[in-house]
């Protein structure tokens, strides 16, 4: 349920959300990663790194390990994940029937960087369901858990932050939500949720998940 009124604004994550993505992208980033030598399972770098811009977690990584990634680092993964999502990427099941049943503004917030998020959302047929609204934490200075990226959304879509809900996956996404004053629900169903990812969400300030996209439009409503 969905607590003290119906939101003006839906704002969704997209990796994880609208697309069962990030069983794909985290596979590309941790086979790249181990090329340089650094070593980290698919659970912990999404464990870790979830919601991220790859920009932050490639500083982080740097950081602690000491390694110096190589230059193209970043164009060879971006590379190799268009090449596996145009054969493989698929859209959450029953989103595009949530999407039609919820008559709702809505837009995408994602941690994503430009091209590969409008990529995405056109190799699933998913793009027309919100363009032009599609925000990329490119078009901010903070990337999540930094509440910047949502503030941008709801600016741009003329929406309070106390009428936007938030449709997030990560642990991040939904610090973001909350450190932006808004509502946010967790989404667990993507193919990369580990068990108890739904009290993860929770404790991190959902207040309340789903696993199904099907579930959305009753949430909504209260049901």
């Amino acid at each position: 349920m969905v607590p003290y009124k119906i939101p003006k604004l839906l704002i969704f994550d997209c990796d994880g959300v609208l697309i069962d993505s990030e069983i794909i992208a985290t596979a590309v980033h941790v086979e790249a990663l181990a090329r340089s030598g650094y070593v980290i399972s698919a659970d912990s770098y999404n464990s870790r790194f979830l919601g991220m811009t790859d920009e932050q977690s490639y500083s982080i990584i740097e950081a602690e390990s000491g390694l110096r990634l190589p230059k193209d680092h970043q164009r060879c993964v971006m590379a190799e994940i268009a090449k596996r999502y145009a054969s493989d990427l698929k859209a959450m099941t029953g989103v595009r029937q949530a999407l039609d049943a919820i008559n709702l503004a809505r837009c995408v917030a994602s941690s994503s960087d430009p091209d590969k998020l409008h990529f995405a959302l056109r190799v699933t047929d998913l793009y027309d369901h919100f363009a032009p609204n599609v925000f990329s934490a490119s078009e901010v200075a903070y990337g999540k858990p930094a509440p910047d990226l949502f503030l941008y959304a709801s600016e741009k879509m003329n929406t309070s932050v106390d009428s936007c809900l938030v449709i997030e996956d990560s642990v991040a996404g939904v610090r973001a939500a909350v450190a932006a004053r808004m509502r946010v629900i967790g989404f667990v169903g993507g193919s990369h949720c580990p068990p108890k990812h739904a009290e993860r969400l929770k404790e991190a300030g959902a207040m309340t998940t789903f696993s199904h996209m099907t579930e959305l439009p009753k949430i909504l409503a209260g049901r």
